[in-house]
């Protein structure tokens, strides 16, 4: 959005000068035109893998944590070197002067989907390139994450929420 943003300012400022897009069009269409996850379904049925939980990422992946939570009445752990941040993104937020991770975590409408499964099905599933396998679901209330620094941080869920805005 934030590229929209500025894009568009420029344009009214000047509108004989057009937004400049180029070299973006992934990320414009993950935030334009997000698809669902078509492959995953194949991925579960191939490994025989039932998931525990699921839910899009449409509020932000803290947000969407905490739903899981919330309803299971667990914690969970997640380590932010195993966030699957696309690089293009990872240089966008950059350019923006905003950290990656915390887009990751506030951010959504890209249709990912978030899942739990059982830890006997972890072998399983561990190795499939198109599953980012980000943490885990503990027995302990405590939401947090471990930064690559090895340092633990509580979430927070600063995802959009319909009834606030």
């Amino acid at each position: 959005m934030q590229l929209l943003n500025r894009e568009k300012q420029i344009f009214l400022e000047n509108p004989n000068i057009q937004p400049d897009f180029s070299g973006n069009d992934y990320l414009l269409e993950r935030q334009l035109k997000p698809e669902a996850q078509r492959q995953l379904h194949h991925i579960l049925n191939k490994t025989g893998v039932k998931p525990t939980s699921m839910i899009d990422v449409s509020d932000g992946l803290a947000s969407e944590l905490f739903h899981i939570c919330k309803q299971s009445n667990k914690g969970c752990k997640i380590f932010e070197d195993k966030l699957p941040i696309d690089q293009k993104t990872y240089d966008l937020a950059r350019e923006f002067n905003l950290d990656p991770t915390v887009c990751a975590l506030s951010g959504g409408e890209d249709y990912e989907l978030l899942f739990t499964i059982l830890v006997a099905d972890y072998e399983k599933i561990k190795s499939e390139a198109d599953i980012s396998i980000i943490g885990h679901i503990t027995e302990t209330p405590d939401k947090v994450m471990i930064d690559k620094s090895g340092n633990s941080i509580t979430l927070r869920a600063q995802g959009w929420d319909a009834i606030k805005n």
